[in-house]
């Protein structure tokens, strides 16, 4: 993480920014990073707002981002926040940032007290609509993380093998897990990947797939038809095997929030009738064997991130870590065998 300061923000706004008088400023909420802020300006006597996000330390991949904002603005029907600045190489002794428009609506997982099942289901079904549409625009060549190339959308160790790139992907979150409050389940992890991951297939086409898509990145207002009014954080993309993205919508979305099936079926289809109305598909015997690896995955990745995501040592901590470690022997038990 990086300490900002009101100079820092200053310093953004002098160098890119329009005319103002004064301005404040706070670190977003609902995610797990420090390196976004919400500012707000004063001109004349007139509030208005952007968003600040600050290159994170060690971060190779930060400036694929605001490219893939206007990449995927330019192809596809998904909310996304406009790139007003982009600056890769800042004049001022700041990290490189860019700035977005500050887009209406509240976090998704900050809003789930509020819910009701109306409010599920057009959100689920907008989800679904959002993969769907993404899915059905955009193709790769190869499997592989994003990454950007002499300001083209490149793949990163591409692998021809979409078994080989999700066994790859799956080991380094139980690498990852090494020094969290999961090392302890690495090496029953390992064995459940390992034991499961020829069932995955090898051939598909390499879409789109916005690795981060979990509901702290999706900005909503609930009682508007279509609730979802921005999804956020594209710094982790891959060219994947879209049912991969489709069996962690469910997981993210539906298994994870709900214990009741009729509940959960019924969010379930309404996922798929939004996927469906971008792109074909059917949850096949192949889907259903390999949902619960991909899953397992999901789960590892968020894993490697609960500190960062849980701070501070609470009770919301300690449920959150149980409910992890529940998830795990559930969805380990789900493996095909």
């Amino acid at each position: 993480m990086q300490t900002t300061s009101a100079a820092d923000i200053e310093a953004v706004l002098e160098e890119s920014g329009p005319d103002y008088e004064e301005f404040s400023y706070e670190p977003a909420t609902g995610g797990t990073r420090a390196d976004v802020y919400m500012v707000t300006l004063v001109y004349q006597g007139t509030e208005y707002e952007i968003v600040v996000k600050f290159q994170p330390p060690d971060d190779t991949r930060f400036a694929v981002e605001p490219k893939l904002h206007d990449y995927v603005a330019d192809r596809t029907e998904i909310p996304i926040p406009r790139i007003l600045v982009f600056k890769q190489e800042p004049e001022r002794n700041v990290p490189p940032y860019f700035v977005t428009e500050r887009v209406r609506g509240d976090s998704l997982a900050d809003q789930y007290g509020a819910m009701t099942d109306d409010h599920w289901e057009r959100v689920i079904e907008q989800v679904g609509s959002i993969m769907g549409d993404l899915h059905s625009k955009v193709a790769f060549e190869a499997f592989g993380r994003l990454m950007l190339h002499d300001d083209r959308i490149t793949i990163s160790n591409w692998r021809g093998n979409w078994q080989e790139y999700f066994a790859d992907l799956t080991r380094s979150h139980i690498d990852r897990l090494e020094g969290t409050p999961f090392d302890g389940v690495q090496s029953t992890a390992s064995d459940a990947i390992e034991e499961t991951v020829s069932l995955v297939p090898e051939d598909g086409m390499p879409r789109l797939v916005h690795d981060d898509m979990q509901p702290t990145n999706l900005l909503c207002i609930l009682d508007e038809s279509d609730p979802v009014t921005a999804v956020l954080d594209w710094q982790d993309t891959l060219a994947a095997h879209n049912e991969y993205q489709i069996a962690q919508a469910e997981f993210l979305y539906i298994d994870s929030t709900f214990d009741d099936p009729n509940v959960r079926e019924r969010l379930r289809e309404k996922l798929y009738e939004g996927y469906r109305q971008h792109h074909e598909f059917e949850p096949d015997e192949q889907y259903e064997q390999c949902k619960s690896i991909y899953q397992l995955s999901t789960l590892l990745w968020r894993m490697t991130g609960f500190e960062d995501a849980y701070a501070e040592d609470d009770l919301g901590r300690a449920r959150a870590e149980f409910q992890y470690r529940q998830q795990f022997d559930r969805l380990v038990d789900d493996l095909p065998r």
